[in-house]
C-alpha cells in the first residue's frame, strides 16, 4: 500500500509498504477516502512542533471505511467512520472527570505516534466514530478540525446579534467565522492575507478587513485563532468591557496588559482539542444543516499522489483547507 512518510522535517516521501496486518482486540483496519492537512502537520513538516517525533507517517483529520475487524471491535465491516487522533487513556485524573481533551497520557496521530495519511490503517475502535448515510465523506473529513471550533465556542455565548471577531484565518480561524455566522453573529475576520480574506467573504455576509483596519471598534467575544504574539495582544484590545477571548491558537508568549483585564473585568479562556464524543457529535450536527457554508473553505482535493504540490499549497499559506483523496 502506498503511505506518506517523513523521515525528518522537509523529509516527506511517497512509498510502498506491505499490506497491515489483521487487526487484534478492539482494533480496526480502515481504507482511507479523504485527509485534511492542518497547521500541526504543516508545523511537523517544518519541524517547529517541539513535540513532534520522527520519523513518522503524518496526517490526523482522517475519514474512511472499517474493511477488516477484530473480534472486539465496536464496528463492523462496512462503517464509515471519522477519527478522533488524540487518544486517552480513561484512567488519569483528568480523564476520570471528563477532560480527555488534556489526558496525561495523550497521544496525537501524525505527531507523536504513526498518522494516516496512507491507503489503510488500523487503530482502536474506541477511537472512531461513525458517520450518518447523510453526511458524505467530503464533508465528514472537516469533522475533526470544526470540533475544535465547536469545543472552543462552548466557553462562550455566540448567539443572534453577538458582535466577534475572529483574529487569524487560517483553516481554524475560517471555520470560526462560518460557525459564528452560521449562529447569527455580526462576524468580523481579521488576518493579514488578503487570499485568506477573500475566501472568508465568499462564506457570507463577514467583514473581512486587516488588522490596521480595526480602529476604536470592540466585540462582546474575540477567538483568538492565529497563534502569534500581535494577535493575543490586539485581541485583548478587541474585547468590550466584560466580554472574553478565546485562545485557539498556540504562541508561546505575549503581553497581558494585567489592570486592563482586571479594570475591564475581561475573560481569557485556553482551549485545546475537542471532547470526544459529544464534540464530535455535535459537529456532525451542524455539518448536516446545508445553511452552515463551509465549501469556500475547502480549496484543493487532490490524489495523494500528489502530495508535494498539495504540501506547497498549505505551506504557501494562501489556501483554505487541502485535502487528500485517497
Amino acid at each position: 500500500m502506498l503511505e506518506l512518510f517523513l523521515t525528518n522535517p522537509t523529509e516527506l516521501q511517497l512509498r510502498t509498504v506491505d499490506a497491515l496486518p489483521s487487526p487484534k482486540g478492539d482494533e480496526i483496519k480502515i481504507k482511507t477516502s479523504y485527509g485534511g492537512i492542518c497547521g500541526s502537520d504543516v508545523s511537523v513538516y517544518r519541524g517547529k512542533l517541539p513535540h513532534a517525533t520522527y520519523p513518522l507517517r503524518p496526517g490526523h483529520e482522517l475519514v474512511g471505511t472499517v474493511i477488516e475487524a477484530g473480534p472486539q471491535a465496536s464496528y463492523p465491516v462496512g462503517t464509515r467512520v471519522v477519527i478522533l487522533p488524540n487518544t486517552f487513556c480513561g484512567e488519569c485524573d483528568l480523564c476520570l472527570k471528563g477532560h480527555t481533551n488534556i489526558c496525561r497520557h495523550k497521544k496525537s496521530l501524525g505527531v507523536n505516534s504513526n498518522g494516516g495519511f496512507s491507503e489503510e490503517f488500523v487503530i482502536s475502535s474506541k477511537f472512531a466514530l461513525s458517520l450518518p448515510d447523510d453526511l458524505p465523506d467530503e464533508k465528514a473529513v472537516l469533522i475533526e478540525p470544526l470540533a475544535v471550533v465547536v469545543h472552543a465556542f462552548k466557553k462562550v455565548n455566540i448567539t443572534k446579534g453577538t458582535s466577534v471577531a475572529i483574529v487569524g484565518s487560517g483553516n481554524e480561524g475560517m471555520l470560526a467565522s462560518a460557525l459564528a455566522y452560521y449562529l447569527g453573529a455580526h462576524v468580523t475576520a481579521i488576518d493579514i492575507n488578503p487570499k485568506k480574506l477573500e475566501i472568508i467573504k465568499s462564506i457570507g455576509d463577514i467583514n473581512a478587513v486587516y488588522p490596521s483596519d480595526i480602529h476604536d471598534e470592540t466585540f462582546d467575544v474575540v477567538i483568538e485563532a492565529a497563534g502569534v504574539r500581535s494577535s493575543v495582544e490586539q485581541g485583548i484590545e478587541l474585547v468590550k468591557p466584560g466580554g472574553a477571548m478565546v485562545l485557539i491558537g498556540m504562541t508561546p508568549e505575549a503581553n497581558i496588559p494585567v489592570i486592563q483585564l482586571v479594570r475591564k473585568e475581561l475573560t481569557l479562556l485556553g482551549t485545546i482539542i475537542y471532547n470526544f464524543p459529544s464534540d464530535y457529535q455535535q459537529t456532525i450536527e451542524y455539518l448536516q444543516d446545508p445553511n452552515l457554508n463551509i465549501s469556500p473553505i475547502v480549496s484543493k482535493i487532490v490524489p495523494l499522489t500528489e502530495y508535494q504540490s498539495a504540501y506547497e499549497s498549505a505551506l504557501s499559506g494562501d489556501y483554505g483547507k487541502i485535502v487528500f483523496k485517497f
